[in-house]
C-alpha cells in the first residue's frame, strides 16, 4: 500500500520505517528541512537500537523515501499523523499540529483516504479531525484512531513483534483498510489486531500509560517505606511480581518516570477527567509521588553528604532510561540542577544523551566525560541515575579506588549492596539498607 507518515519525530520515523519493512510504499514528510536532508542521507536524528539499520535497507529498496512538504507525498492510501501532542497551559494536549496537519493534508487528496491518528491524543480527537478535514476537501475520507505502544529502547521489537495493535473506526470501509495495512501481523492462530470505536481506542493509550506510570509510583510509595521499617524492596518486588496477576514488569522503585508519554499522558487523562467533572483522585497521587520521588533522592544525597559545595559529583546517565537519547522529564536533569545550585562540582556521562542534556543544560556548569571512568576521574562521589547496563558491570572495587570520599547513590538499584560493603563502600540505594563504610 501507498502510506505517508507525517512527522518524522519518534513515533513517525519507527512507524514509516517498519510500515517500508513490511512491504508498504511510505513517505516521510517533515516541514523541518534540515532533518529532512540528514534522514536523506541516512544520518538518523534519535538513538533507537536497530533502527539505522532498517532505514538504509528500506532506503535503498526505494520503500522509504523522505521529504519536507506534503505536497510532494504523492497519492497515498493512508496517511498517518504522528505529530507532537505536547500539554498546553492547562494540562490537555496540544492539536493545533495534528489538526493543522489534517487540514493541509485534506487539500491535497484525490481519492478515498484514511486518515489514522498516531499521535497520543484526548477522547474525541477523531471527530475533530474529521471536521478538520471536512472543511478542506469533497473526496471521501475515513478517520481512524491508531495509538502507538513503543517503548523507546524496545520500539523497532515492539513494533515488529507487537502484543497488541489498537485500531479504532467507524465504518466498514476504513477497517478493511487498516486490517490489510497491518495484515502480516494477524493469522488465524494469533489475533493482535483489536478493532474497537474511536473513543475506545484513544481511551485505551492513555489508560494503558497510565496504569504503568501508577505502578512505578507504587513501587516508589513501597521502597520508601521498607527504607523506615528496614525492609527490603528487592525481596518485597519478588514477592509481589511473581503473582501473575501483578507481574515483574514496572516494579522497579527509582527515580521516577520520564520521557515524552507518562509525563504528558498522565496529566492529559487527569485534565479530561477534570474536565469532565470526575476527580480522578489516583492520577493525581500519581503525579504528585512522581515529581517527590527526585526531591527525595536529593535531599537524601545533601542529608547524607552535609555541604555538597566544592564536591565532585560523578553522574552516570542523564537519558530517561537506558538505550534511547531522551532527556524529556529526565531525572538526572533535577539532580544536577540541584547539585550544582548548591555548589557541587558534576562530572557527567551518558553513552547517547550527552549532546542533548548540553542543550537542556545550557546554562548550567557541568563537565561531561567521554566514558563512564572518565566521569569518576577526581570525583568524590558517584550519583547513578540511568541504569544503563555499562554501569553495573564497573566492579566495586575499582568505584573504591577512584571515589575520594568513597560513596556511592545508586538511584536505581543497579549495585548489590553486599559487595559494595564489601569493596568498603558507603553506598545508599532506594529502598534497602544502607551501607556505611567504617
Amino acid at each position: 500500500m501507498k502510506v505517508t507518515i507525517i512527522g518524522t519525530g519518534y513515533v513517525g520515523l519507527v512507524t514509516g520505517t517498519c510500515l517500508a519493512e513490511i512491504g508498504h510504499e511510505v513517505v516521510c514528510v517533515d516541514i523541518d528541512k534540515a532533518k529532512i536532508e540528514r534522514l536523506q542521507k541516512g544520518d538518523i536524528p534519535i538513538y533507537e537500537p536497530g533502527l539505522a539499520e532498517l532505514v538504509h535497507k528500506n532506503q535503498q529498496a526505494k520503500r522509504l523515501i523522505f521529504v519536507d512538504s506534503a505536497e510532494k507525498m504523492g497519492a497515498p492510501q493512508v496517511v498517518f499523523f504522528a505529530l507532537p501532542t505536547p500539554p498546553g497551559a492547562d494540562g490537555e494536549a496540544d492539536l493545533r499540529f495534528v489538526l493543522g496537519a489534517a487540514a493541509d493534508t485534506a487539500k491535497i487528496i484525490k481519492d478515498y483516504t484514511v486518515f489514522v491518528n498516531k499521535s497520543t491524543v484526548p477522547v474525541g480527537t477523531a471527530g475533530k479531525v474529521r471536521e478538520a478535514i471536512a472543511k478542506h476537501t469533497k473526496v471521501p475520507f475515513d478517520v481512524v484512531s491508531n495509538p502507538e505502544f513503543l517503548r523507546e529502547g524496545f520500539a523497532v521489537t515492539d513494533f515488529m513483534d507487537p502484543d497488541r495493535i489498537v485500531v479504532g473506526v467507524s465504518s466498514d470501509r476504513a477497517r478493511k483498510v487498516m486490517e490489510e495495512v497491518y495484515q502480516p501481523f494477524t493469522s488465524e492462530e494469533v489475533t493482535t489486531l483489536l478493532i474497537m470505536d474511536e473513543a475506545s481506542s484513544e481511551m485505551t493509550k492513555y489508560a494503558a500509560n497510565s496504569f504503568l506510570a501508577t505502578k512505578i509510583s507504587f513501587m516508589n510509595e513501597i521502597a520508601n517505606l521498607c527504607e523506615k521499617l528496614g525492609a527490603n524492596v528487592d525481596s518485597v518486588r519478588h514477592g509481589i511480581g511473581l503473582d501473575e496477576r501483578i507481574g515483574m514488569r514496572f516494579l522497579y522503585p527509582g527515580l521516577g518516570y520520564g520521557g515524552s508519554c507518562f509525563p504528558k499522558d498522565v496529566l492529559a487523562l487527569a485534565t479530561t477527567a477534570k474536565r469532565s467533572d470526575y476527580d480522578f483522585k489516583i492520577l493525581q497521587s500519581v503525579m504528585d509521588v512522581n515529581a517527590r520521588q527526585k526531591e527525595l533522592f536529593t535531599q537524601k544525597i545533601k542529608n547524607r553528604v552535609g555541604d555538597v559545595k566544592g564536591k565532585t559529583f560523578a553522574v552516570w546517565g542523564l537519558a530517561f532510561k537506558p538505550d534511547t537519547d531522551d532527556i524529556r522529564e529526565a531525572p538526572a536533569l533535577h539532580v544536577i540542577q540541584e547539585l550544582v545550585k548548591a555548589g557541587a562540582n558534576v562530572r557527567a556521562y551518558d553513552p547517547e544523551a550527552i549532546e542533548n542534556t548540553k542543550r537542556a543544560l545550557s546554562d548550567t556548569d557541568v563537565t561531561y566525560a567521554g566514558s563512564a571512568h572518565e566521569a569518576l576521574e577526581g570525583a568524590d562521589i558517584l550519583v547513578v541515575v540511568t541504569e544503563w547496563k555499562e554501569f553495573a558491570s564497573v566492579e566495586p572495587g575499582e568505584l573504591a579506588k577512584k571515589l575520594r570520599d568513597r560513596t556511592v547513590f545508586d538511584g536505581r538499584n543497579i549495585f548489590e549492596p553486599a559487595a559494595m560493603k564489601q569493596a568498603g563502600l558507603t553506598y545508599i540505594s532506594i529502598g534497602r539498607e544502607e551501607v556505611v563504610h567504617g
